[in-house]
């Protein structure tokens, strides 16, 4: 995976991204930063591992039948799953995209079919989220509303982020250009990131500014800006 600011190198993954378990399959080439599993899963097991998700994630769910019924950011989700399988085939790509669209009017949560996102996200609220065509995005990630993963060029390409596995990014938050998010790490509320974040980092501020949580770190008492 080659960004369109130049190459993304092995090195560099390694000091944003944490080490992932070991998996059956082969392991990702030097340089490469997968999320997915090489066996494609169930789609139907994928849909019930997101309503488990937003049900786990949000203390104010009461049952899993609500969050199917009434939660936005599951149903924009859901609609990108299928849109997804859609994109994968060049002559379903205009039904896929009016698809999302559809989802968009639904629900205000934008995600382009062609972009790439890993099991058990979570979109809470969801209004005004929005998701690039080649952004890559990992597992038990939590995106908070009016966030957006987004590019700053025109061109083709890679032009939108790549987030490691257990990120949060804060409501209003924007992660700009074909920039890493390190597994882990967290994005301030109203945060403008442009450069990479190391893993498990917090960034918060416009343009944000990186910071390491101490070992005894609480961010409801040490650093609100962070609140989502």
């Amino acid at each position: 995976m080659t960004p369109a600011t130049g190459p993304l190198n092995g090195a560099r993954m390694a000091t944003l991204v944490t080490p992932r378990r070991a998996t059956p399959a082969a392991a990702p080439g030097a340089g490469e930063h997968r999320h997915h599993p090489p066996v494609p899963r169930a789609l139907w097991e994928t849909l019930v591992e997101d309503l488990e998700a937003a049900h786990h994630h949000d203390p104010a769910a009461r049952s899993r039948l609500e969050v199917a019924l009434g939660y936005p950011g599951v149903h924009a989700i859901w609609v990108y799953r299928v849109a997804h399988r859609m994109w994968a085939d060049p002559a379903l790509r205009l039904p896929a995209r009016l698809l999302s669209q559809l989802a968009r009017a639904a629900t205000g949560v934008e995600i382009h079919p062609g972009a790439t996102l890993g099991r058990r996200m979570f979109i809470d609220h969801g209004m005004g989220v929005v998701i690039g065509e080649t952004a890559e995005v990992g597992d038990d990630v939590v995106l908070f509303h009016g966030s957006t993963l987004g590019g700053r060029s025109m061109r083709h390409g890679k032009r939108h982020p790549t987030v490691g596995n257990g990120v949060v990014v804060g409501a209003g938050a924007k992660v700009l250009g074909p920039v890493v998010i390190g597994d882990g790490a967290q994005i301030g509320a109203n945060a403008v990131v442009v450069r990479d974040v190391p893993a498990g980092a917090i960034a918060v501020g416009v343009p944000a500014q990186i910071r390491m949580p101490a070992r005894d770190f609480d961010p409801a008492v040490d650093d609100p800006a962070i609140f989502i």
